[in-house]
This record gives C-alpha cells, structure tokens and sequence, in this order.
C-alpha cells in the first residue's frame, strides 16, 4: 500500500499545490483528497504558461487519471464548489463525502460582520470559523442534504481505504500551514481547526496506521498573510529588495515574508511526523537554481541552504523546487 499525506510546514502558501502536482505525475495515485479547514485555503499550481488557483478542488486535479475527493471533515461552500468544478472541467472524476459541513450565506455574512474575526485575527471573510462553530453546536447542514450536490455524493473513507487494501496509491492533500493551526499555531491568529497531518488524515477517515510517508513542505522564505507573530519576518523594504514580492491566493493580501526559521522547522516536523520534506522557492536562495531538475545542477549556496534544512528539519529534504512549474523540481525520493 501507498498512502501519503502533504501538509506544510510554515504558515500557509509554501507551494504544497506544486509538490502535490509533481508527485501526482510521478507516483500515478488512483485518488487524491484533501482535508482541512474549506475554501478559506487556497492552492496555486501552474502547468506551462497556465495558473490555475483553487480553493475547494484538490490541486492535484492536475493530474488526469486521478480520482479527486474532499473528505468529510472539510467545509464546502457550493458556489464556490461547482464554480470551480465547471472552471477546471472535472465533472464526473470529483466526490465530496456526504457529512462535508456546508458554508451558507448567512456564515459568510457572520465571519465578514465580525470585527474580532476581520480586523483582528484577519479571517480570509469566507464563512468557515462561524460554519465551523455551527458544526461543533451540531446545527450545521451536510453535503448530503444539497440537492445541488446529489451527483458527488460518496463514502470518502471507504474509498479511500478499498484503494490503500488494493494496493492502489491515495494522496492526502492538506491545506494551510502548521503555523495557524487551531492547537498548535500562534494562537488567536489562527485558522478554525487543526492543520497537522494527522488532522488531514483524520478528515479523510484514514487511520494512523495506513500512512505511510508524511511530506511537510517548507518554503525557503516562510510567508504569512494576515496578522499574528512572525519571528523571522524581513521588512517589505527589504523583501522587495530581495526581489520577494507576493499575494495570497484567496485574499490577494500581500504576504509577509521572512527568513528561514530553523526552530519553526524542527517543532513542525515533529508533530507532523515527518518523515520527508519538500523545499520550495531555493531559487530566491540562488537564481542561478532557477529550473534545475537534478541536484548536480543546484549551486554550492544552494546546496549548504538544503544541507542545513535537513539538519534542522532531522529529515532527508527529498524534494527541492527551482521554479513555479511543475516540472522545475530536483526529486531525490529515489535515493534515500
């Protein structure tokens, strides 16, 4: 069997949707599904000289012979759902579980009417924190009760796990970062629920004992959107000195950017379980990076950057991104 969970690493937008992509391609999973909080996530993934950024569809859809789900502990808003549906043309090859919670208008209206929420916290105003708390008082609606979503109406874990007995590969898509992670994040400026792996697990209805391989996804430069403690952040005026210069995909906010956080890195992979990493962005490390699909190619700057990555992380670093496309990327899972 052959079950993987990807989940980052820092706080959000470290390109987990590229890594999933690229993994996709080379391990051919017969399903990949995602967990996590709802549409208050969202994954950038460009194929050639097309970007596509998804909030409610797993970014592996990239991928065309897998089977795509949402697991039963994730949020749907189905405008947003069948928007995006219709957008990237997966009809028929997605599946939502029928206990997904369903973001209403009112939830909408909640999360952006609250001051608290909005202005202090920096809630992304897309529903899920009040849709959640509605959850937790049991007075939420299900997929299962939409008309609208009658068609993709599945069993997610019992897919799910039919495949892992088959000996077919699963993907387990996490959103967000470990650093706003309801328990374990910088704490009230975080997100409305858990982020870690096992949560991602647990949201699809996989059992700890059928994971195989956990893959946390660190960006070179760390990135934030919204308020909360930052500890390595940079100054925007010498981010953009850097030549740094990025927005969120969900709130088209300017990210925050920071220096690599060593201490951040170590905590994570530890209550990840991580048992390989992915590094992204070790182009704005090195530009001459820029594009390399093998590690002969990485400079010495490079190279000492991922050495003392895999020192921190106390894990090999089997994944290096060079570049936003999905074939920019050193895959070195081969040989460890």
């Amino acid at each position: 069997m052959s079950c993987t969970v990807i989940v980052g690493g820092f706080f959000g937008d470290e390109g987990k949707g590229k890594i999933v992509a690229h993994i996709a391609h080379k391990d051919r999973p017969a399903i990949i599904s995602r967990g996590g909080v709802g549409p208050n996530a969202g994954h950038t993934v460009m194929k050639g000289a097309t970007e596509y950024g998804v909030r409610m569809v797993p970014s592996g859809f990239i991928y065309p012979d897998a089977r795509l789900c949402i697991g039963a502990g994730v949020l749907v808003d189905p405008r947003v759902f069948l928007h995006e549906v219709d957008m990237l043309g997966v009809r028929g090859r997605i599946f939502v579980d029928g206990r997904c919670g369903i973001i209403e208008e009112e939830h909408i209206a909640r999360d952006r009417g609250s001051e608290h929420l909005r202005a202090t916290i920096g809630s992304t105003g897309t529903g899920c924190g009040p849709a959640n708390a509605d959850r937790v008082m049991r007075t939420l609606r299900q997929a299962k009760d939409l008309p609208e979503l009658a068609d993709y109406i599945t069993d997610v874990p019992l897919e799910l796990n039919t495949a892992i007995d088959e000996g077919r590969v699963v993907l387990l898509e996490g959103t967000q970062g470990f650093g706003i992670s309801l328990f374990y994040g910088t704490y009230p400026y975080v997100t409305s629920k858990d982020t870690s792996a096992s949560q991602i697990a647990a949201d699809n209805g996989v059992g700890p004992t059928r994971i195989d391989d956990v893959i946390v996804v660190f960006k070179a430069y760390p990135t934030r959107v919204g308020e909360g403690p930052f500890t390595t952040e940079l100054s925007v005026t010498r981010s953009h000195e850097m030549g740094i210069e990025e927005y969120g995909t969900v709130t088209h906010r300017q990210r925050r950017i920071g220096q690599w956080d060593g201490a951040m890195a170590r905590y994570s992979a530890m209550v990840n379980g991580c048992t390989q990493a992915a590094i992204t962005g070790i182009d704005r490390v090195d530009e001459e990076c820029f594009g390399a699909t093998e590690y002969a190619r990485l400079t010495p700057k490079a190279k000492e950057f991922v050495r003392q990555a895999e020192e921190d992380i106390g894990v090999p670093v089997t994944l290096i991104s060079t570049g936003p496309e999905v074939s920019q990327i050193v895959d070195l899972r081969g040989e460890i």
